[in-house]
């Protein structure tokens, strides 16, 4: 563990979401790409450049909107079910309605919003089949709110995933997304993260958060709650037991995509990008810069690497000429400061 003076000064909340719309930006131009392509277009991928403009994806947006909705939740109070649900909502179907909203979002999230922007109950617009990336690239935020329980922060990491995806995986892997980036900002040292977060899975397996999912899992074709979740917890112990293995003989050169998946779906986003910051721990930008360039969603890969590597070295990870250039730069600071406070 570091100590409690490091962890109190390094901005982690600043870092984390730095990093992540850093990421987004440099993965951005390469998503649907082979890593031939990247490299023919970009250069040897340990040089890859910051674009110019950074432009990020709908990865960072919604990120802010699942920000933004904490925030007004926790205006009004404690943070609970009944006030995070409508706040969340009401930033999603903002998102889906922006002009800025046109940085190719995945299909799930748009037939969700959709079915949200109305007064059907959410756990009807919610893509009960869906593990999509989509609901743990954006679930940052959870782990940086600081006061929170290990039930509200499980509880809300799990509800933003499923007001859009709403398959068991999609939420245990937005639960561990939260986890790896609340754990590495409190100091945990990567070396144990994965194990610690095994655990984390272990403890949780039969562990259905009916406070802040309601009825969801009877969408779905499970005979009880506890065996609707365990099939998405299994899922992510299966991805991270494969993360494991490629972590003991890694070679750095290696598409990470090959070993631990191509991260279009949840729990592969999550393996992927903690094998690429693993790859790497004290040298986010190589991180970065090694989960932009893979076969897979590229973007969602290197915006996840991101926020781990801003969370466990803070703010100092970003040099200053990437950090000043990326869009949404200063409502990424002002969130980042709230939560450093």
């Amino acid at each position: 563990m570091t100590s409690p003076t490091r962890t109190a000064t390094k901005q982690a909340a600043t870092g984390t979401l730095t990093g992540l719309a850093l990421g987004d930006a440099l993965g951005f131009p390469t998503e649907f790409k082979d890593v031939p392509s990247i490299l023919a277009a970009c250069g040897p991928w340990r040089e890859m450049a910051l674009p110019k403009p950074a432009f990020v994806t709908d990865d960072t947006q919604m990120t802010l909107a699942v920000a933004r909705g904490i925030r007004t939740a926790m205006d009004r109070g404690l943070l609970a079910p009944p006030r995070l649900t409508p706040a969340v909502r009401e930033e999603f179907v903002k998102w889906y309605h922006s002009p800025d909203n046109n940085r190719a979002p995945g299909r799930t999230c748009m037939v969700a919003c959709h079915k949200l922007d109305s007064d059907m109950p959410w756990q009807e617009a919610s893509q009960i089949g869906s593990k999509g990336c989509g609901a743990n690239m954006r679930v940052a935020p959870v782990g940086l709110v600081p006061g929170l329980s290990e039930g509200q922060r499980a509880g809300a990491a799990q509800l933003q995933a499923a007001l859009t995806h709403g398959h068991p995986t999609a939420l245990a892997a937005s639960d561990l997304t939260a986890r790896a980036v609340f754990l590495l900002a409190q100091g945990t040292e990567p070396l144990g993260l994965v194990g610690r977060l095994r655990s984390y899975a272990y403890e949780n397996r039969s562990r259905y958060q009916h406070n802040w999912l309601g009825d969801l899992w009877t969408y779905a074709h499970d005979a009880t709650p506890e065996a609707f979740i365990e099939r998405g917890w299994d899922d992510c112990l299966a991805a991270l037991e494969r993360l494991t293995s490629a972590l003991r003989d890694a070679n750095p050169e290696h598409d990470p995509c090959v070993t631990t998946g191509d991260g279009w779906i949840a729990e592969e986003a999550l393996a992927t990008a903690l094998h690429c910051f693993l790859l790497f721990p004290e040298q986010p930008l190589l991180a970065l810069r090694r989960a932009a360039c893979t076969r897979g969603d590229s973007d969602s890969i290197a915006c996840l690497a991101g926020a781990f590597a801003g969370a466990h070295l803070g703010a100092r990870a970003w040099p200053k000429e990437w950090a000043e250039r990326v869009e949404y730069r200063s409502e990424l600071l002002t969130l980042g400061a709230l939560w450093d406070a």
